[in-house]
């Protein structure tokens, strides 16, 4: 198994693009996304029932190296202070197959 920094970001679903642009110009390729994401945060109920993704919210689940996460977090840190949501960065293992 090889230690590495478990990164979960919830926000905006029309930002998600950005998001994902941002982890790959940082060298992190691989990810999960899960769409209509619903939860109550500062912004208040997002309950994704709306017809366009405005008021939706995408789930992004992906691992980088230890060494990567200070400047990956930085680089997303602008995004979710536009557009709110929510970044969790904790250890992990990766089994390696």
């Amino acid at each position: 198994m090889q230690p590495v920094k478990r990164i979960e970001i919830i926000t905006n679903a029309l930002k998600m693009r950005e998001i994902c642009r941002t982890l790959k110009a940082h060298g992190v390729t691989g990810y999960s996304l899960i769409h209509n994401v619903t939860g109550e945060g500062e912004r208040g109920v997002q309950t994704g029932d709306d017809l366009s993704d405005a008021f939706k919210n995408s789930y992004l689940l992906t691992a980088c190296a230890p060494e990567q996460v200070a400047e990956l977090v930085e680089a997303v840190r602008p995004i979710l202070h536009q557009s709110g949501g929510i970044c969790l960065v904790s250890d992990a293992q990766w089994l390696i197959h």
